[in-house]
């Protein structure tokens, strides 16, 4: 009988020791530490769904079918063909190395600023900043082009961020912020939880596809060798990425101002197929 007590005793106490480990190691028991498992394998697969579903959202901001209005600008390429400054395939290469060099000097800031920030405030001012700098007609014009048509898509397609909405009639509301592209390309990527350096290469992609895509319809080149092109300079604009990035707005500056005094002409053409 005293055995049988004893024996009764030891696994009440074998209990106390691994309780004691358990809390030793802060950790809970077997029951309690499963259901927290699987409340965290729950957490985890709701994040990963969460992540999915935003990247999806991340590439349809590239995509060329949002209908943003890229393709009705040339960048300046069609005044360029007609003034005889690109009228080969190489004089296109030296064109499109030149463009991605003025927008990483001039427009990565913004981006960077906005994708840093995307609230209302710090886009309101740039917005009043880069349009004093655009001097050119032709090229501020369409910055507010594509710009004012990336807001309105962006308000429409990704309805599950409520600011981007409020943003939007909030600015049209005011009826002074002008929409240009640049600072608006940064609001939405900032909103999409693209970071800096990704949503700057994301600018100089698209910058790059447009324009390479304008010259296939001036006929400058056809589209396989418009996509061996754009593979080529990829090189290039990810070196002219890294020198211009990450640089704060006070630092936007020009590089190469015979493409902007060309493009200031496309206005002046007798015929033309792009807005710009």
């Amino acid at each position: 009988m005293e055995i049988n007590k004893e024996n009764r005793k030891r696994p009440s106490s074998d209990s106390l020791v691994q309780q004691s480990q358990w809390e030793l190691h802060n950790s809970d028991p077997p029951t309690v530490a499963f259901a927290r498992s699987m409340d965290l394998n729950r957490e985890n697969k709701k994040r990963a769904s969460s992540d999915s579903f935003l990247q999806w959202s991340q590439w349809q901001l590239l995509d060329s079918i949002l209908p943003t209005g890229g393709f009705a600008h040339s960048f300046g390429l069609e005044a360029a063909i007609q003034a005889r400054i690109v009228s080969c395939p190489e004089d296109l290469q030296t064109f499109v190395i030149h463009l991605l060099e003025n927008t990483g000097s001039l427009l990565l800031p913004f981006v960077y600023s906005t994708t840093m920030s995307p609230d209302f405030e710090t886009r309101r001012k740039l917005d009043k900043m880069l349009d004093a700098i655009l001097t050119n007609e032709v090229s501020r014009k369409a910055s507010i082009s594509q710009g004012s048509a990336l807001m309105r898509v962006a308000a429409s397609v990704y309805s599950e961020i409520p600011s981007l909405k409020s943003m939007r009639e909030a600015s049209l509301s005011s009826g002074v912020v002008s929409f240009h592209h640049a600072p608006m390309f940064g609001v939405i990527c900032g909103l999409l939880g693209l970071d800096s350096a990704t949503s700057q290469r994301a600018y100089m992609f698209i910058t790059m596809r447009d324009v390479i895509s304008a010259a296939t319809r001036l006929n400058l080149v056809g589209p396989l060798g418009a996509a061996v092109l754009q593979h080529q300079i990829a090189p290039v604009a990810e070196a002219i990425l890294n020198r211009w990035k990450d640089r704060p707005v006070e630092e936007a500056c020009q590089t190469v101002a015979l493409l902007d005094i060309v493009q200031g002409c496309h206005g002046y053409l007798f015929s033309r197929l792009f807005c710009s």
